[in-house]
């Protein structure tokens, strides 16, 4: 028994070792978690310089279900996020959580692979294997819903003019532009509508951060949805090739000169 220690902290921490021995990884290569969004907050950087960061809680993500193309006719691994009930899930969800002897999770989705080679039920995605600060990443998720929305709320228009007495114009989209040959609004016109609650991707973010220990990600601005909303985050198809643009600052005619007596001089 460890000095200072009670024989249940002891065996606790026994425990929480042996478990720690025994988690399985899943291939690093692996690059694609899901999570929920936290909120936004303030980042310093190694540099000094202040970010506004999303958090997002990206794990822990385990492989719930390896797709083959012999068995399921394409390849790809499915991960899951969050504890839910087995109450909460329904039977063909349980089911399968049943034979594969699994904790019911209570997201899932799935990511399209060349090869499954390596993957295997229960192993675990790590965050600080697969992100560091520094990389590139795609977000996607679900927007905000806002019902349904005006013109101008929907589609950003400035309105009508408030003059000459057209009080009730002031909001209005205006002409619908229908030509009088066809008698009818054409298709994809911008009018009011449902809005919000789509699907969206926000493409090459950088990662400010990755915190192992509470399984967050900080990722450099803004991402889709609303807080607790799940979010899918995999590394960036767009070039990923991190550059920093050098600063150059302007030199007066008599600094240079300056400079250049001072060189001359040191080499006599």
């Amino acid at each position: 028994m460890t000095e200072n220690m009670t024989p249940a902290a002891d065996a606790a921490a026994q425990n929480e070792q042996a478990k720690a021995e025994t988690v399985k990884e899943a291939p690093a290569a692996f690059r694609f978690v899901i999570g929920e969004k936290v909120g936004m907050t303030q980042l310093f950087d190694e540099k000094g310089n202040l970010h506004a960061v999303s958090v997002v809680k990206a794990g822990p993500c385990k492989v719930v279900r390896v797709r083959t193309q012999e068995k399921d006719g394409y390849s790809a691994v499915c991960i899951g996020f969050g504890e839910v009930e087995e109450k909460a899930v329904n039977k063909p969800q349980a089911g399968y959580f049943k034979k594969s002897s699994q904790a019911p999770v209570k997201y899932m989705k799935e990511h399209r692979l060349a090869d499954v080679k390596g993957f295997e039920i229960g192993q675990t995605v790590l965050l600080e294997k697969i992100f560091k600060p520094g990389d590139y990443v795609d977000v996607q998720g679900k927007t905000k819903g806002r019902g349904f929305a005006g013109a101008m709320k929907r589609h950003g228009f400035k309105g009508q003019a408030a003059s000459h007495g057209a009080s009730d114009r002031e909001r209005a989209p205006g002409g619908l532009a229908s030509r009088r040959s066809l008698g009818k609004v054409l298709s994809g016109q911008r009018m009011a509508g449902h809005y919000g609650d789509a699907t969206q991707t926000v493409s090459k973010i950088e990662v400010i951060k990755v915190d192992q220990e509470n399984q967050l990600l900080f990722l450099k601005g803004s991402v889709p949805g609303a807080k607790g909303s799940l979010v899918s985050v995999l590394e960036t198809s767009k070039f990923k090739k991190h550059v920093t643009a050098p600063i150059v600052s302007a030199v007066s005619a008599s600094k240079a000169a300056n400079v250049k007596s001072s060189k001359a001089a040191a080499k006599k």
